[in-house]
């Protein structure tokens, strides 16, 4: 390892991030959109300046990054939360996954996808990009239901999707003739033991941790909670985003003598965030873009479409108010990493079909990981400058 260079990356790299900061202060765009911008250019798609020794500390930074986004996420889901939007959140979360998943595979397939695809893809599709989202609004800095709501359907949004997902491929196997249950049992066990693992590990973090320093954990509680969820959920191949957010609720319903669960985390969040942003912009290859041809473009307008549809729907459904429902599924735009995770699974059940369910995925994610932090903070701040009904 070049420490030298390693260490000169990083330091560059951090004042690259406070740049994007100062930026989206001033300009209003979403840091998470500047900072990605910022990784393409100096990544390989760009000056490829970015060490190979930084490169490799990707894998490690991203678990982090978001395990502490799930972290606050989870924490957000207090039972006082959960009285006064819990029926919303289930309502517009299921909704959306549901009309995305059914609206994106039925609009490829009459496009002439094979059928057992376009099912997959639907189940892609309402994957979300927890990370960016969270982001989006704590750059707003909004408080209000929408807020809430949004935070809250992010929170649960990956076990709807790792559920749908695995439902999908096993009926695409199915229509291909050759279908494998052993997929819902997976899923299961991701969705069932990240919940196992958050709670063995929440609740007695919820009665040890916030007494050194009374009513908020310390920095170095908050950080060994992260590694110790994140590096127990990958030995035990679970979600460590589920994992996190259950660390997260837990402790948040079950600590009364803390007054802000993990406000250490959000100390020292960003930092991570900055790497993590960075990074994942330089890991993308704009080159996929031009390969996108019709059924890109028709993908990309089916989710925004079904995700319109969807989050009007469960609002309504829901009784939120009028003005807000047209902006849910804007704010649920964002996709990433669990996407592309889901699409190496489904590429390595259907070879076949490999190079279209990877090759679709990981482009469209550029285009959602670029635009869909844009619409979720616009969403934010139009639905704040809504009036109410």
């Amino acid at each position: 390892m070049n420490l030298p260079v390693l260490l000169i990356a990083l330091g560059a790299l951090f004042l690259v991030g406070l740049a994007a900061d100062a930026i989206g202060h001033r300009t209003k765009l979403p840091r998470v959109t500047v900072l990605l911008a910022c990784g393409i250019a100096v990544g390989g798609a760009g000056l490829d300046l970015i060490p190979a020794e930084l490169q490799a500390l990707y894998d490690v930074l991203s678990v982090v990054a978001l395990t502490m986004v799930a972290f606050i996420l989870g924490s957000s889901l207090t039972g006082q939360v959960l009285v006064r939007h819990g029926r919303a959140i289930l309502s517009v979360s299921v909704l959306i996954v549901l009309v995305t998943m059914g609206l994106v595979a039925a609009g490829l397939w009459l496009l002439g996808v094979p059928a057992p695809v376009a099912l997959v893809l639907g189940a892609i599709a309402t994957a979300t990009d927890p990370a960016a989202t969270q982001d989006a609004i704590r750059q707003s800095g909004q408080r209000g239901p929408f807020v809430d709501l949004v935070k809250g359907i992010v929170a649960i949004d990956d076990a709807w999707g790792l559920i749908a997902f695995s439902l999908a491929v096993v009926f695409a196997m199915g229509l291909n003739g050759a279908a494998d249950w052993h997929l819902l049992a997976d899923a299961g066990w991701e969705i069932g033991g990240a919940v196992l693992i958050g709670a063995v590990i929440g609740l007695p973090a919820a009665f040890l941790t916030g007494r050194l320093q009374k009513g908020e954990p310390l920095l170095t509680e908050a950080l060994g909670l992260v590694f110790l969820t994140a590096g127990l959920s990958i030995w035990a191949e679970v979600s460590f985003l589920l994992a996190g957010m259950t660390v997260g609720a837990v402790i948040a319903n079950t600590a009364p003598h803390h007054e802000r669960a993990f406000h250490e985390i959000e100390h020292i969040q960003w930092p991570f965030m900055i790497l993590f942003f960075l990074l994942a912009g330089a890991s993308l290859d704009l080159t996929l873009l031009g390969q996108l041809g019709m059924i890109g473009g028709a993908y990309i307008a089916l989710r925004i479409g079904a995700r319109l549809v969807g989050g009007w729907l469960g609002g309504a459904l829901a009784g939120a108010p009028p003005a807000h429902r047209p902006y849910y599924g804007l704010a649920l735009l964002p996709q990433a990493g669990v996407a592309v995770g889901m699409a190496l699974i489904a590429a390595r059940e259907f070879p076949d079909w490999a190079d279209l369910i990877l090759g679709l995925t990981i482009a469209t994610t550029v285009v959602f990981e670029l635009i869909g932090p844009v619409t979720t903070l616009w969403a934010i701040r139009k639905v704040q400058d809504t009036p109410g009904p």
